[in-house]
């Protein structure tokens, strides 16, 4: 690889992380093939200001490249719940089930099926309880242990980032 093609690689990278600012975006991945076996793959992601993650999943390399923008927050519903609790963030109630990726949100298994879950609906553990669709893989989201579902927090066809919130479960 010459100076030169170094050179543009890095301008290429520096206006993806713009491109990833001004967007609001979390994450970018494009690939550039210049011969049959040379090629350029370049991934840019940031964490968004209001992830937590667990222990299990940091890594000492998940170092975000660009600064991050602040997200929009959720919509809360005005039904089923408390004026107190709707006021809180819904990531930080304890029942709060977030998104292991960044996709779109699907409730039923296909369209004109009945949805997977419904508020006050009992789930076991290991029930779906949504599809996050991400790269054209469909990824069914389980429940991670029993409980009643008090709170959709998101929509048929909503895009999430990693991290949001989807159901509180309690």
């Amino acid at each position: 690889m010459t100076k030169n093609t170094h050179d543009a690689d890095v301008a290429f990278i520096q206006a993806l992380a713009e491109l990833l600012n001004e967007n609001d975006l979390t994450e970018l991945q494009v690939k550039r093939d210049y011969a049959e076996d040379d090629s350029l793959n370049v991934r840019v992601s940031r964490k968004p200001p209001q992830q937590i993650m667990a222990p299990q999943q940091m890594h000492a390399s998940a170092a975000p490249m660009a600064a991050a923008a602040p997200a929009p927050a959720a919509a809360a519903p005005a039904a089923a719940a408390p004026a107190a609790e709707q006021a809180s963030d819904p990531a930080d109630h304890p029942g709060a089930v977030t998104s292991p990726m960044v996709g779109t949100v699907y409730l039923q298994g296909e369209p004109g099926a009945p949805a997977f879950i419904s508020v006050g609906a009992s789930v076991a553990e290991g029930d779906t309880l949504l599809i996050v669709e991400a790269m054209k893989t469909m990824n069914h989201i389980p429940a991670p242990r029993a409980g009643t579902i008090k709170r959709i927090l998101v929509a048929d066809g909503d895009a999430v980032e990693f991290g949001a919130p989807l159901v509180i479960l309690e």
